[in-house]
């Protein structure tokens, strides 16, 4: 894990008639799968019978032509593409799940981590469940089953449901006469509603609704369940909702999501401009000219140049047709994946000092390689600028950041970074400033990465193989005046 690595995305349809709904959800895919490159699925209920497709492997490569055309027509669809942060990356793991149980058939598709995952396995475990995949969108489909079969409703067995997992999680949840999205009560995940052709749609972010031509009426609101009837019409529950700070994981604003989205109200873009305007405040440097890693250091990079004065010029060009390789948990030579990924222009750079913007550090490797390039490139100085904070603690919920140990921030002091970094001079954006990133001053993120003060109990002891718990942040202290 040099880098970070994305949630998943999900999209679902309800429409009062039949139609190739499997088309939409193919594009609200695509425009998704950012979000995920690990694998991808649609889910159809058509006349009370749901059928599945789905697979390891981009949009395109899971749903040829062949596929999607086949797909029957449908009322109701819900997709998503995947990438693992819990279970491994396998076809079984792919989402939505089908559940068959005795009042019926449902599909779920899942955005986030459970922090209680491991005890419900457990518990469903001792009671007769049998699990076939890793991932705890199971325990979440076996926990609404279990509660289906003794409540009036699916969306009562969700709304009991949502009383016992703990954790990240938006859902659509789809039977043959209804479908359901709900989101987690802190809001930790993305989750909004659209309108289309008389009927609903909802997404992890709204540049899907660009994607079908459908409106954007609002976000889901943390702990909320919105169920769309076979009538079409739509039912609010809002018991879930808290009076409780909302924690939005922050790095949809900084990483995450395509800049065209529009999250909890905000546009991603501006937050990113933002960012780097911060940074600019925060960091000032003597520079001729400052780039932004691509992609999404590039809106920060104008940021920062539009508030310091500093001309922006692109210093990286991407190759458009590698898409995003370091999410290959396999690859072998990274190395060489930078260098096709990403390549200098030398006549931006050559005997400039250069502001490097990007969105983030993690490990260091990959800041580390494409530092050289532009060494190589004829840089003159180099100053890295991120426009997130300093990773300094795991995230349990959905966003694949390691345990400290692993994380370059962590494990070294600035002169360290910079030295290794072969930088000349080294900024992280400050946790004063990335909470500010939106206008609004009821909207809250999670920001535990960054200060270990997690909004929710992290899981008891760690309920992942790459998880361990974070040394509290005392111990640390005492470590760094070792140092």
């Amino acid at each position: 894990m040099n880098e970070l690595h994305e949630e998943c995305g999900l999209f679902g349809i309800a429409l009062k008639e039949k139609k190739k709904i499997a088309y939409d959800a193919y594009y609200a895919l695509y425009a998704l799968q950012h979000r995920g490159q690990e694998g991808a699925g649609i889910a159809i209920s058509s006349d009370g019978v749901i059928s599945l497709h789905k697979d390891a492997g981009l949009v395109n490569e899971v749903f040829p032509p062949t596929i999607i055309s086949s797909m029957p027509e449908g009322e109701r669809a819900i997709g998503h593409v995947r990438y693992s942060t819990t279970g491994a990356n396998r076809r079984l793991n792919a989402q939505p799940l089908m559940i068959n149980h005795l009042k019926g058939r449902m599909a779920i598709a899942h955005n986030g981590n459970l922090t209680n995952d491991a005890e419900l396995r457990e518990e469903l475990e001792r009671k007769g469940s049998i699990f076939h995949t890793t991932s705890d969108t199971e325990v979440i489909a076996y926990t609404i089953t279990k509660h289906r079969l003794s409540s009036s409703s699916l969306e009562e067995a969700v709304s009991k449901t949502m009383d016992e997992i703990k954790g990240a999680f938006s859902l659509l949840v789809m039977s043959p006469t209804k479908l359901i999205a709900a989101r987690d009560p802190w809001g930790f995940r993305p989750l909004c509603m659209g309108e289309y052709e008389g009927g609903y749609v909802f997404s992890s972010e709204s540049c899907a609704f660009d994607a079908v031509g459908a409106s954007f009426i609002r976000d889901v609101e943390p702990g909320e369940i919105i169920t769309v009837h076979e009538d079409g019409r739509i039912t609010e529950d809002k018991s879930h909702t808290r009076r409780e700070k909302k924690s939005l994981c922050v790095f949809e604003f900084i990483y995450f999501a395509r800049p065209d989205s529009i999250i909890d109200g905000a546009s991603v873009q501006k937050a990113r401009q933002r960012a780097g305007a911060f940074l600019a405040l925060e960091s000032p440097v003597q520079a001729d000219i400052v780039i932004g890693v691509p992609d999404s250091g590039i809106e920060a990079a104008l940021g920062y140049s539009r508030q310091s004065g500093i001309p922006y010029g692109i210093g990286l060009i991407k190759n458009k047709y590698i898409g995003r390789t370091f999410i290959s948990p396999d690859q072998k030579d990274r190395e060489n994946s930078v260098r096709i990924k990403l390549s200098p222009v030398r006549s931006a750079v050559e005997n400039k000092r250069v502001v490097l913007v990007d969105d983030s550090i993690v490990r260091g490797t990959t800041s580390k390689r494409i530092v050289k390039l532009l060494r190589e490139a004829g840089a003159k100085e180099v100053h890295f600028m991120s426009s997130a904070p300093k990773f300094l603690y795991p995230c349990y919920f959905g966003t694949d950041i390691d345990s400290s140990e692993n994380l370059f921030a962590y494990k070294y002091s600035d002169e360290e970074m910079r030295r290794i970094l072969d930088v000349d001079s080294i900024h992280f954006l400050s946790v004063e400033s990335v909470v500010k990133l939106t206008d609004s001053g009821e909207r809250g993120f999670c920001t535990a990465c960054f200060s270990s003060e997690y909004p929710t109990a992290p899981p008891k002891g760690g309920n992942k193989d790459r998880y361990s718990q974070p040394i509290k942040k005392e111990k640390r202290d005492e470590q760094e005046q070792q140092k």
